[in-house]
């Protein structure tokens, strides 16, 4: 598994929270670890999901991605 941190511009309260986690849910595959305002922690393997659903999810919920930092296993 791949876990990615993104910056996310756009957002701020907890409604551009759901409405983030909405979208990020509907990308089969995908595991949603955390999301808060300006940022959204998930899980994916690379060879199922295409980094590309996970930025259009973002797009749809109406945020841009700004940078996207894979985190090291612990």
């Amino acid at each position: 598994m791949t876990e990615k941190q993104y910056t996310i511009s756009g957002m701020s309260c907890n409604h551009c929270v759901m409405s983030l986690k909405k979208e990020l849910a509907k990308v089969a595959g995908l595991e949603i670890r955390d999301v808060q305002v300006g940022s959204a922690l998930v899980a994916y393997d690379p060879a199922a999901v295409q980094e590309g659903a996970i930025l259009a999810a973002v797009e749809e919920a109406g945020y841009a991605v700004v940078n996207s930092d894979a985190v090291a296993a612990g």
